[in-house]
């Protein structure tokens, strides 16, 4: 008789055997959502991962260094977000998948040769008056 076991019961039976949890497994709340509701957290947390990373690329380059530093933050707080409401790490995925969408696309550019992201200190033309005013 192995495994660990509950209290004897009061009438002096054999102890009944207490159920076994996975080490490292998260039983709160997100453990019972059912299925449908979990795939609509997933379709959310996408939608969600779409809009952070094209905030964040909106960010980083206007308020450089404080926006690169609200990006990553905003990003973050979205992938421990998700993986709290999800109860698993397929819910950071979907944000993920989401925010690597739109990151990639806004790094294309235009055919105008217009482009999103900043190319940095040297392309920035507040940061590159502000270097010549040194």
């Amino acid at each position: 008789m192995t495994g660990p076991r509950s209290r004897a019961s009061a009438s002096g039976g054999t102890p009944a055997p207490t159920p076994r949890r996975a080490p490292g497994a998260d039983h709160g709340h997100a453990a019972a959502l059912a299925p449908a509701a979990r795939y609509v957290w997933y379709a959310v947390l996408l939608v969600l991962g779409f809009l952070v990373g094209t905030a964040g690329s909106l960010v980083q380059a206007a308020w450089f260094p404080a926006g690169l530093l609200l990006a990553l933050l905003g990003s973050g707080a979205l992938f421990y977000g998700a993986r709290r409401a999800t109860g698993n790490q397929v819910g950071v995925a979907a944000a993920g998948s989401g925010w690597l969408v739109s990151v990639v696309l806004l790094s294309f550019g235009r055919p105008e040769g217009d482009g999103l992201f900043g190319g940095g200190l040297g392309k920035c033309s507040s940061c590159s008056r502000a270097w010549r005013s040194l």
